[in-house]
């Protein structure tokens, strides 16, 4: 059953049988990535994307904003507060099992501008790690899911001029740190 992500949506509201099954497996990992972004703890994260793809099959709504209201929902509980320290220390995925991306031949960078650049983007992620949780969950979901300001309003049920003001927000918190660190 190949199909598109809105005939799978709509086959999913419509109970088709094997729909619901197919999403999951579409979704999982890109779930677990979303819902880790915000609660920052590797049960945590399994828990809230579990959750969301429960209450998806209860109510067939948007499953985006399902996972992002979990999460949401699992931070004001007082959960998922355990800060690491850094963004790429290590995958939370498996253990000891390697990253495909790591593995992939890559064209010749210089080792110093690579360290460079990754201290740097260490830095900006850690961060990020102080934002608030919406603030957070609004740059996440732009700069490493690619949203855009629209579907990110949908996700976090909120206005797109709303969405603008905390990217906004976040982006001049940011540049503010990072300033006052160099």
């Amino acid at each position: 059953m190949e199909s598109s992500d809105e005939e799978l949506c709509r086959a999913v509201a419509e109970r088709k049988p094997g729909a619901f099954d197919l999403l999951v497996e579409r979704y999982q990992e890109r779930a677990y990535r979303i819902a880790w972004s915000v609660v920052r703890d590797r049960e945590e994260a399994r828990d809230c994307s579990q959750e969301a793809f429960l209450r998806l099959h209860e109510s067939a709504g948007s499953f985006a904003r399902i996972l992002v209201n979990c999460c949401l929902d699992q931070k004001r509980r007082g959960r998922g507060w355990r800060q690491l320290l850094g963004w790429r220390d290590r995958r939370d995925d498996g253990p000891d099992e390697p990253d495909p991306v790591e593995q992939a031949p890559a064209p010749f960078v210089d080792p110093a501008d690579q360290l460079d650049a990754e201290r740097r983007m260490s830095r900006v992620w850690a961060l990020v790690e102080e934002l608030s949780p919406q603030q957070r969950a609004a740059v996440t979901l732009s700069c490493r899911e690619g949203m855009a300001t629209k579907d990110i309003a949908a996700v976090l049920s909120l206005s797109e001029a709303t969405v603008r003001v905390h990217l906004h927000r976040a982006l001049a918190t940011l540049r503010r740190r990072i300033g006052d660190q160099a």
